[in-house]
């Protein structure tokens, strides 16, 4: 993706950065300004996310999986003179960052790659600070159970089971719609709606907002928005860390209710 400049990967452009809190947060959820927040790009490489983010005055830290994805963000970060800290690594090992340390963390879609998601939870939760903000965009499971293309009798078919802890087959042929719905030669996983939001709850988030963005407004010409006129790609959660979460590790767990006077 990043040598054949794949449009994930190319760097914002100077209308973008010139309001970078608004290309990234139409919606609002992150406030007003986010100026010296401690911002964490998580399996967010590329150039174009850890530069919005700095340009809108925050401190960033990028962690992905690819060296070559990082290396565009070294190079856009040269470029525009922001400062950023890089961590080759995956998504499930944070390790190397400290408990505690980010006021933002900010997930593009990813976690179909890891078959465990709720390993990715955890480690987000115990590197957000008590009130930090977790911003996640993943592939809806319903999206990944459809076919990519119209079958002749019109619509799309669920081809594949819901309930499943093994990949998602790949597509039997690979097609220009295909190939923005399904990266070619990926192991993706499907995370049933109780893995995504129970998975972030018990591991220490609330939810307090979701949507699904609309990819079917591209007209009939488009083979992508008519499936998204049937079928959701995608949906987006933003969701807070709590101080003491009952089913975290240490967390309260004596439910007995209290009448505070």
């Amino acid at each position: 993706m990043a040598t054949a400049q794949n449009p994930l990967c190319r760097p914002a452009t100077d209308a973008e950065l010139a309001n970078p809190l608004q290309t990234v947060d139409a919606a609002g959820w992150l406030g007003k300004s986010i100026a010296g927040k401690q911002v964490l790009c998580l399996a967010a490489g590329g150039g174009r996310q850890s530069s919005l983010y700095a340009a809108a005055g925050a401190e960033v830290t990028v962690i992905d999986i690819s060296p070559a994805m990082l290396e565009l963000d070294r190079r856009v970060a040269a470029q525009r003179n922001f400062s950023l800290r890089v961590f080759e690594t995956t998504m499930e090992d944070l390790s190397m960052l400290a408990a505690s340390s980010f006021d933002i963390v900010i997930h593009p879609v990813s976690t179909c790659y890891v078959p465990d998601i709720g390993k990715v939870f955890q480690q987000v939760a115990r590197v957000t600070r008590p009130g930090g903000v977790y911003v996640s965009q993943h592939k809806q499971p319903g999206s990944l159970q459809a076919s990519t293309d119209r079958h002749p009798d019109g619509g799309y078919r669920i081809e594949h089971r819901y309930y499943r802890d093994n990949p998602v087959p790949p597509p039997k042929q690979m097609t220009k719609n295909t190939g923005r719905l399904r990266e070619s030669g990926a192991i993706e996983y499907l995370h049933r709606w109780e893995q995504i939001i129970g998975g972030m709850c018990q591991s220490g988030f609330v939810i307090e907002a979701l949507s699904e963005p609309r990819h079917d407004q591209a007209g009939p010409s488009s083979p992508f928005a008519d499936r998204a006129s049937f079928v959701a790609p995608y949906v987006r959660i933003k969701a807070r860390r709590i101080a003491n979460p009952i089913n975290a590790p240490g967390g309260n767990r004596d439910s007995t209710p209290k009448l505070i006077l």
